[in-house]
């Protein structure tokens, strides 16, 4: 206990002395102004400062200044010339020699670029975080739940639009290696089948999520499978999954259970682990069906990768292709 009662004061006057520099990049500080905010004389902070935050508090301040212009660069649309001036330099040749030096690139470059990491190395492990007066002409931004849902919705429509220019007799044309995805399924024989099982797939978590019925599975009349038809009820399904799993997210609830009524008996799961479940075998079932296409003749941009869904929102015009 005494170890810990003496780690921890170390660990909070580290983020003290942090937060000095941190609370200093809207000012005009040299290191007497910070040292004096620290309480402490100019020598005292900066040996106390050297050993506990291993930078010195001006290169910190530095680094941090380069971060938050980073920060700006990629997600607001300020203009070059006034980030500069924002990150303390008085021209900017002296802001773009800094910055190049810092991130490899010019900050046009790096705005152009569409870079978003915009940490700088340091062992000490703190870092320029956004606060709210620096978020002007800022594009919202995506945690992995949003990619990795949006991107499964995405290109699940994208192979169902492009399925919409074959025939009947390409879409139930049996396939050479075939693939049984599940133990509880027969193997996936055809191109339609495939896409079926895809729908099919967000459609029975959505009704076990929300407690609905069983959709239909095997009994389902041909008119269910067109690609038109299951286009539309992956839209249905992408909703339903999509509203339940964005509240889940938004409570940081991913480990809770929920009672799958819709089993023989009924079963619980995570939250966490369904959401991976589907994404992950319709991401495998997903590149069985480009495959199949490609071998149809059907020209398939891209390999179905997240980046392509993400390249989209920022490309609108490549959200047609596929």
């Amino acid at each position: 206990m005494k170890a810990l009662e003496c780690y921890f004061p170390l660990v909070h006057e580290t983020d003290r002395l942090g937060e000095v520099v941190l609370d200093s990049l809207d000012q005009e500080q040299d290191a007497n102004s910070l040292a004096r905010q620290s309480y402490r004389s100019r020598t005292q902070f900066y040996r106390v400062f050297r050993a506990m935050v291993e930078e010195t508090p001006v290169a910190m301040r530095r680094r941090l200044l380069l971060e938050r212009a980073a920060w700006q660069l990629s997600r607001t649309q300020l203009p070059v010339t006034e980030i500069g001036l924002n990150a303390d330099y008085g021209s900017l040749e002296a802001f773009t020699r800094a910055f190049r030096k810092a991130f490899g690139v010019s900050p046009s470059l790096y705005r152009r670029m569409g870079a978003t990491c915009t940490q700088l190395y340091t062992t000490n492990g703190i870092h320029y975080h956004s606060g709210r007066n620096d978020t002007q002409g800022a594009d919202q931004s995506m945690d992995l739940f949003d990619i990795f849902s949006g991107q499964e919705s995405w290109h699940t429509r994208r192979l169902l639009s492009l399925a919409k220019t074959l025939n009947d007799e390409q879409l139930d044309l049996p396939l050479k290696n075939q693939v049984k995805v599940f133990p509880w399924d027969g193997p996936d024989e055809s191109l339609r089948q495939i896409l079926d099982r895809m729908v099919l797939t967000k459609e029975v978590w959505a009704a076990a999520l929300t407690g609905s019925s069983m959709p239909l599975m095997d009994d389902a009349p041909p008119e269910h499978r067109t690609p038109s038809a299951m286009l539309a009820r992956a839209e249905k399904a992408d909703a339903a999954f999509h509203s339940v799993f964005a509240d889940v997210r938004n409570r940081s609830a991913w480990e809770d259970t929920f009672v799958d009524a819709l089993c023989e008996p009924p079963e619980t799961f995570t939250f966490g682990g369904t959401f991976a479940h589907v994404i992950a075998f319709n991401f495998y079932r997903r590149m069985l069906a480009i495959d199949a296409m490609r071998r149809l003749g059907v020209k398939v941009e891209g390999f179905g990768c997240p980046e392509e869904y993400i390249t989209s929102l920022l490309v609108p015009s490549t959200a047609s292709g596929v």
